[in-house]
């Protein structure tokens, strides 16, 4: 069963977290994950949606988003979004 990764994120240092833009999306591939939303423009419909940024990641099982998110190579890239944003995440299974 396929699981998803969705992320909602605040940048505060928009120099600095393009670094981790640039070097997240091969470490996501790597583990099979693939983008479905990547940023992009939206309309909140209901609610509070206090983050400005969005990210959908597919990836092919909950087990496999969860080695990603854990990886050795994952770890110095998320301290990069650690240091210079703000973000609501979980992984969720699909239908």
């Amino acid at each position: 069963m396929s699981a998803y990764l969705l992320a909602n994120i605040t940048v505060n240092n928009p120099e600095n977290y393009k670094e981790y833009v640039e070097k997240v999306k091969s470490i996501v591939e790597k583990f099979d994950g693939e983008y479905l939303v990547r940023g992009g423009e939206m309309s909140v419909i209901e609610g509070d949606w206090p983050h400005k940024r969005n990210i959908v990641i597919k990836f092919p099982s909950h087990e496999k988003a969860m080695e990603w998110y854990n990886s050795e190579e994952y770890k110095p890239i998320r301290q990069i979004r650690h240091d210079n944003a703000v973000s609501n995440s979980i992984i969720v299974d699909g239908v």
